[in-house]
């Protein structure tokens, strides 16, 4: 839990963004180390105010889920991410968009549904949306630029269906939510559970908005949850997979895979994850996570998964709420820094302590360290440059976990008299610069320096 200083501040600023923004409801979380550590609520849902277990709709956090499903598909090779959409769903003009373009909103895709204003309005059966495309649902070409496409989601969730034979809310309520103990969040709201208003901008006065079951395009904003719930979702963002998705395919649905806003990348996409930056009083900050909007309601929530912190929030409204998320965050970060993890000595498998200090690429020195579970590090001295981590591969090498050598294979190279070289991916590293006695490509002037 936060200290009782940290939870006046954190209260102070929900209770005035409710007041100020005038918000019918509005409730916020911490969530720290897997745990909530604070949670907040201020307006009324009803005749009361708002509880952990109060449902809300969370609009496009629902895309989060069919990704995840999507992702697990992938992980048991039930289809790769540069298939085309046709090869699973076929018979759309959309046919040659691949998974992954639809996944980090890529494919070039119109960004709502044919038809009318799909969020405030009944939806058809999935047959009906597909029959409905034309050519007119291509708006740029693939993979050419960032279009955010509520229509490519309703394509994953057909997606997802067809391949488990179910109905996605189905795959995802018995292969994800279950699982990881969100019995709360659900395809329609059940009680207790807010009620969407749209406020009037020039006067305190509400006009409920509907709410409809969205068939086909369900998948791109359905879902209802809970701010317990959510907590376990910003959990589960923040590292804590559980037994639903690899951790290692978590990561890469939080890398990058595209920016919304050019030179000043603040805001991107990656498979399913919108992500972030922002630097506060806690230092730079890389953010995962999602935005929800429908009529009546706000919802988002943001994981930072270098400190296992996330915050969350959902509302009642359908417009007006400031930036909630990264304030809190910032008021944690000021109250409460973060204590580095203490150091102690670790025990390193002989065959490594050899190879740590300086190598030399060429001329630049370079310096190679020993992490966590025969791990390696190898970088620049004047840390400019090409850096990567590796991880231990079964044959005895190396594979770049991050940087310029990401997925590319190390290998220590030795001899009778010990180790002479690594070999990265056909770059060298010797023991000393352009060392005459290792096989440097092109060999090495036999004049020697001078």
């Amino acid at each position: 839990m936060v200290s009782e200083g940290t939870a006046r501040a954190l209260l102070a600023k929900l209770a005035a963004e409710q007041a100020e923004s005038r918000v019918p409801s509005l409730v916020a979380a911490i969530v720290r180390g897997g745990e909530v550590a604070w949670f907040g609520g201020r307006g009324r849902v009803g005749d009361e105010p708002p509880t952990p277990d109060t449902q809300y709709r969370i609009g496009s956090i629902t895309k989060t889920f069919v990704a995840t499903a999507v992702m697990r598909l992938r992980d048991e090779g039930r289809l790769d991410l540069l298939d085309p959409l046709g090869k699973h769903v076929p018979g759309t003009p959309l046919g040659d968009v691949t998974v992954a373009q639809l996944l980090s909103h890529t494919g070039g895709l119109t960004a709502e549904s044919p038809g009318q204003w799909w969020e405030r309005t009944p939806g058809t059966p999935p047959a009906d949306l597909l029959a409905a495309l034309g050519p007119e649902t291509a708006r740029h070409r693939p993979g050419r630029r960032y279009h955010y496409s509520n229509l490519g989601y309703a394509l994953l969730g057909e997606l997802v269906a067809r391949k488990r034979s179910a109905p996605w809310e189905q795959v995802v309520r018995e292969e994800i939510l279950l699982p990881l103990g969100m019995r709360d969040t659900t395809p329609r709201p059940r009680p207790p559970h807010a009620t969407g208003y749209a406020v009037h901008p020039w006067a305190d006065v509400l006009l409920p908005e509907p709410e409809n079951d969205h068939g086909a395009m369900a998948p791109a904003g359905q879902m209802w949850s809970t701010p317990a719930d959510l907590a376990r979702w910003a959990a589960f963002v923040a590292g804590d997979t559980g037994e639903v998705l690899r951790p290692a395919t978590l990561a890469e649905m939080r890398e990058p895979a595209t920016v919304e806003d050019g030179d000043t990348w603040t805001r991107g996409y990656g498979l399913g994850f919108q992500v972030a930056r922002h630097t506060g009083p806690g230092g730079p900050r890389r953010l995962a996570g999602h935005t929800g909007s429908m009529p009546g309601f706000l919802a988002t929530v943001w994981a930072d998964p270098a400190d296992g912190v996330a915050v969350l929030w959902m509302a009642n409204t359908t417009a007006g709420v400031r930036p909630l998320d990264t304030a809190l965050l910032d008021i944690l970060a000021e109250h409460e820094p973060p204590l580095p993890a203490e150091w102690r000595p670790s025990p390193v498998d002989e065959d490594l302590l050899e190879l740590t200090g300086p190598w030399y690429w060429g001329p630049t020195p370079y310096v190679l360290r020993v992490l966590p579970r025969r791990g390696l590090s190898l970088g620049p001295v004047n840390g400019r440059g090409r850096a990567s981590r590796f991880v231990p591969d079964a044959d005895g090498t190396w594979v770049g976990l991050d940087g310029y050598y990401a997925g590319e294979t190390l290998r220590v190279v030795r001899s009778t008299g010990g180790v002479t070289h690594l070999d990265l991916n056909t770059f060298v590293f010797t023991r000393e610069p352009y060392d005459p006695a290792a096989p440097v490509p092109g060999g090495v002037d036999p004049d020697g320096w001078r």
